[in-house]
């Protein structure tokens, strides 16, 4: 028998002693034995909860995984402009299509490490290579444009420097991986200044893609100010009137020839196109399959003997109900 409790064991005693103790309180001063056998319920139900916080289960069991021998490194912009509104009919933002798009990546590549960079006036990196992909998910909920006051205008090279070291780090590492890149973005160059190459990091990616958000019309985009004050914020304005955010599709163009890969315009409704993981590194090939060992679970078995008390105990308590108010509605119409 194998546990992977919810709770530490002395956390969850001290949660079912009291529970069964008042159970066994009540079941002694029952008289009647339909009432007692409710209680052995009750108890019976403290007990099915507390092993189904414990997750016993038997070893055995297997599930089969991709042991994939890659890493994912995701660039992610993060200017004001990652939220203006014109991602499909509804006007959402391109944050939402980035993080479903990023959602499906983890799909699509289960058993790759995963690693974050974002960029708005710097470029960031938000999660180091990790193969944790609940972290990932996390940060990636949790994405944020900058705070509008503190925009200055950015680059849609800011993360080329950064991307070429994370990727060097791997490539350093004492084991051969695959390495792909995904950019996300609008191409949208806001400072004088010419876009940095990522010119550097194509000989150390296998692959990827740059994926492109934004419409020529343009979106427009609330302001941030980093804190929450249950409303909803006014626009960005320029000149008076809301200020507009297009895409700029040579620049991305441009970007994923710079890392000699394929650039793709996101669509509502289009589905993702995505490379095959690399067949090989230089070390050989890589894992394509297998199995790894599990517990077989038995929680759903209590969890399922527990709603079925659960319904008893419901329908006991809504029995009770009907012959009170029967009662006294007796006892109204004699008086």
């Amino acid at each position: 028998m194998i546990f992977q409790p919810v709770l530490h064991p002395a956390l969850l005693l001290m949660f079912l002693i009291p529970l069964v103790v008042i159970a066994s309180i009540g079941l002694g001063r029952s008289p009647a034995p339909a009432e007692r056998w409710r209680w052995v319920g009750r108890i019976g139900m403290a007990i099915l909860l507390a092993t189904i916080l414990l997750r016993p289960g038997l070893p055995g069991g297997s599930a089969e995984t991709l042991s994939a021998n890659t890493d994912v490194l995701l660039v992610v912009d993060t200017t004001a402009s990652s939220i203006a509104e014109d991602w499909g009919s509804d006007h959402q933002p391109r944050m939402d299509a980035v993080k479903k798009d990023i959602r499906a990546i983890m799909d699509r590549y289960p058993g790759a490490r995963f690693g974050l960079i974002t960029f708005d006036r710097e470029a960031e990196m938000r999660v180091p290579i990790t193969a944790d992909t609940t972290a990932l998910s996390s940060a990636v909920e949790g994405l944020t444009p900058e705070v509008t006051q503190n925009s200055r205008g950015s680059s849609i090279g800011v993360a080329a420097p950064l991307l070429k070291d994370a990727l060097e780090l791997i490539r350093n590492s004492t084991e051969a991986r695959g390495r792909l890149v995904f950019y996300f973005g609008d191409g949208e160059q806001t400072v004088d200044s010419t876009p940095e190459s990522f010119a550097d990091s194509a000989p150390l990616t296998d692959g990827g893609r740059v994926l492109g958000y934004g419409t020529q019309q343009g979106g427009k985009m609330r302001q941030t100010s980093g804190s929450v004050d249950g409303g909803e914020a006014p626009y960005i304005e320029y000149q008076g009137r809301p200020a507009l955010s297009a895409i700029d599709q040579d620049n991305l163009r441009t970007i994923a020839q710079q890392l000699g890969v394929k650039y793709e315009l996101r669509e509502p409704g289009k589905p993702l196109d995505l490379p095959e993981p690399p067949a090989t590194t230089t070390s050989g090939t890589a894992s394509t399959g297998g199995h790894v060992g599990t517990a077989i679970e038995l929680y759903p078995y209590a969890a399922g003997l527990l709603v079925a008390l659960l319904g008893v105990e419901m329908a006991n308590a809504l029995a009770q109900l009907i012959r009170l108010r029967r009662g006294a509605l007796t006892a109204g119409k004699e008086r």
